[in-house]
């Protein structure tokens, strides 16, 4: 990346978050030959924690390694469970959340996208998605109609996955009777396989590093420690950001053609409505001018799993600190040969419920590794079972609870109100108990050889509606909030389908808050693709 004296306070297009999606349209306008400035609030992602796919497991354990890269966010109290506020993460570093997350590399079902165009949003049917991800992707298996190669972003199978994990896509596949798929992302999702994800020969390849390290434009600047307050508008058109560096100066970066909102399902539209575009009447309540009424944070949605851990003696992890220590010292001698060369998670699977109709419902994360119990809400190093394991994230990935997003205060550095409403529709817990039984058959089966030796979390004998009341304190967030600033062609709608503002000139949001619903799988890789779509809405029209 080009190397610059100075800060610049003015480009072609600002981009505002470097994570998934903002590094995506960034690397690609810069490409074109745009001049572009990307604003990040965090510091860099050239750290060994974020680096080294495995280690995002002690970066997420312990608070105190979390904290530099995390926005630190909670839930307001969750009524529908417990009233639990529940963490947030978010990432605060250069990548965002792709630099923090667990890789699990899912584009979605093609039916999310055909649903997205039936509903008015022309060109973000299956087919044009397939074709973005095309060329985001650099597969390991090389191009075919689904795949692509010699993209920014390098996606592997796990390497040398455990003897259980390998034992559970068995089990699976003769418990439900599905297939064992050797691509998942490719025609048909349906069915369990060995996971997929953003890495390869022992690095993370986020979205930072695929679109702004390796692609490397020279007329990118990334500016990291800087926090953007608002979006300035002068007669109805944005015309840059008003931001604060990390020294406390204030300035101005303006925008000759656009700027471009991508700071996540939190940060583009707490954005948006600091700086007048929102519901009028909350902003008025928070003394803020109205520029456009528009319903920004409405619509938001998130998956939610609750986790099952078995212990499983032909699993060999333990989630101590000496094993994490031993594992790193070999990982740096010998890079790209240990478990800290893979994400965390070694299979996936897409099944449906008895809720579910013509596609999926359920995801399984198999984690060949103990796991928290009962949750993970207080901001401490929890405890794990040292006994060798395998857990599975039985995860609802069609929620249909819906929340909202709204400002705490005027001050652009206090955290939102974040409420998601989970579990406020019981169809969602449902599903979530309905998959937790599914997992148990499951661990069940005798593919697993006898190596299964009891239910560590939460027990055999919770079932039936002791099962449902011990979910609701256990299930948690898979940190995929989307739908804030919702794409769309009616009143509902934040953006429309070229992802620009209604309303306002020169402004648009490009990330995972413009999904007007969730993605059937991980929502890393549709952020990107959503980068790139947006990358050549823009393109278009310059």
């Amino acid at each position: 990346m080009a190397k610059r004296a100075s800060r610049g306070n003015e480009a072609d297009y600002v981009v505002v978050g470097s994570g998934s999606s903002g590094a995506a349209i960034a690397g690609r306008l810069a490409e074109a030959g745009a001049s572009v400035i990307v604003l990040e609030a965090g510091k860099t992602d050239e750290k060994l924690l974020v680096r080294k796919p495995g280690l995002v497991g002690p970066m997420h354990a312990v608070p105190q390694l979390k904290k530099p890269f995390d926005w630190g966010y909670y839930s307001v109290p969750q009524k529908h469970a417990l009233d639990r506020k529940m963490p947030v993460p978010r990432g605060k570093v250069v990548g965002g959340s792709s630099s923090i997350n667990g890789m699990v590399y899912v584009r979605g079902n093609r039916a999310n996208f055909d649903s997205w165009a039936a509903e008015g949003n022309t060109g973000w049917d299956a087919d044009r998605v397939n074709a973005a991800y095309k060329r985001m992707e650099d597969f390991e298996d090389g191009e075919n109609t689904f795949r692509g190669k010699g993209g920014p972003i390098r996606v592997t199978r796990v390497r040398n996955p455990e003897e259980g994990s390998l034992q559970f896509l068995q089990a699976t596949a003769d418990t439900v009777g599905c297939k064992i798929l050797d691509d998942y992302n490719a025609e048909s999702q349906e069915g369990v396989s060995r996971m997929q994800q953003n890495a390869a020969d022992g690095l993370r390849y986020s979205a930072s590093r695929g679109y702004l390290h390796h692609l490397a434009p020279a007329t990118l600047e990334l500016q990291s420690g800087v926090l953007v307050q608002k979006v300035l508008i002068e007669n109805g058109r944005a015309v840059g950001v008003s931001v604060v560096d990390s020294d406390g100066t204030q300035r101005t970066v303006r925008a000759g053609k656009e700027v471009i909102l991508s700071a996540g399902f939190v940060g583009s539209a707490q954005l948006l409505m600091l700086s007048g575009i929102g519901h009028a009447e909350h902003l008025r309540e928070h003394g803020i001018g109205v520029v456009a009424d528009l319903p920004v944070g409405d619509n938001l949605h998130d998956h939610m799993f609750h986790a099952l851990t078995f212990h499983v003696s032909s699993s060999r992890n333990k989630g101590s600190a000496p094993y994490f220590a031993r594992g790193l010292a070999r990982e740096l001698l010998r890079p790209g040969t240990t478990f800290l060369a893979n994400s965390v998670f070694e299979a996936v699977a897409f099944l449906r419920t008895s809720q579910a109709d013509a596609i999926p419902d359920l995801q399984l994360h198999l984690l060949p590794w103990a796991y928290v119990s009962p949750n993970q809400d207080a901001p401490i190093r929890h405890d794990v079972d040292q006994r060798p394991a395998l857990t599975v994230l039985t995860t609802l990935i069609y929620p249909k609870s819906r929340g909202t997003l709204r400002l705490a205060s005027a001050d652009p550095a206090a955290a939102p109100l974040i409420d998601p409403q989970y579990l406020a529709d019981p169809a969602d817990l449902d599903v979530l108990t309905e998959g937790s039984e599914m997992v148990r058959e499951i661990f069940a089966s005798s593919a697993f050889n006898g190596s299964v030796k009891s239910e560590i979390h939460p027990g055999v004998g919770l079932r039936g509606q002791e099962l449902r009341d011990a979910i609701l304190n256990r299930a948690t967030s898979v940190y995929h909030g989307v739908g804030t600033c919702r794409m769309g062609v009616d009143e509902l709608a934040v953006v429309s389908p070229d992802l620009k503002v209604r309303g306002v000139e020169g402004l648009r949001v490009c990330d995972a808050s413009i999904m007007p619903s969730i993605t059937g799988g991980n929502t890393n890789a549709p952020a990107i693709m959503i980068g790139e779509m947006g990358a050549q809405r823009v393109l278009a029209d310059r």
